[in-house]
């Protein structure tokens, strides 16, 4: 398997409730290594860009007003098949049907505040980390 980068997002609910550094110890057991990573608070401009793909979505205005509501913390992780992975150690979108052991079963409030987002492919982590990360970010 390759070394592959992808993105991560520590959602205003993990981050209001002081989860960053659990959900991090999640990640750094499954063999992922945080190689950039930053605390910012989002427009609800800068949210429905990042977010734009949802945008004819019925969710896509609170999920836009949802990560503008508090800081987030945005990473690149980086390990073999770090997509797959990382999304493995996130667990389903709704809480209820994750894995036990995942981040969302454990620490997701519902579907809408489920703790964490990852790319889903390889093209939407390059855009994914472009969108919050210089070349120069990327020290891993």
């Amino acid at each position: 398997m390759a070394i592959q980068r992808t993105f991560s997002i520590i959602k205003p609910d993990a981050t209001q409730r002081n989860l960053t550094g659990a959900i991090n110890a999640k990640f750094e057991a499954a063999g992922l290594r945080i190689v950039a990573q930053k605390r910012i608070k989002l427009t609800k401009e800068q949210a429905g860009v990042f977010y734009a793909v949802h945008k004819e979505r019925p969710f896509y205005d609170e999920l836009c007003d949802f990560m503008a509501s508090a800081p987030i913390v945005v990473q690149v992780l980086e390990g073999e098949d770090a997509i797959a992975k990382n999304r493995e150690v996130m667990g389903a979108t709704n809480p209820a049907e994750a894995a036990e052991g995942t981040i969302r079963k454990e620490f997701a409030l519902s579907i809408g505040e489920n703790s964490v987002h990852g790319s889903d492919g390889e093209d939407t982590a390059k855009e994914e980390i472009a969108y919050f990360f210089s070349g120069l970010e990327l020290v891993g």
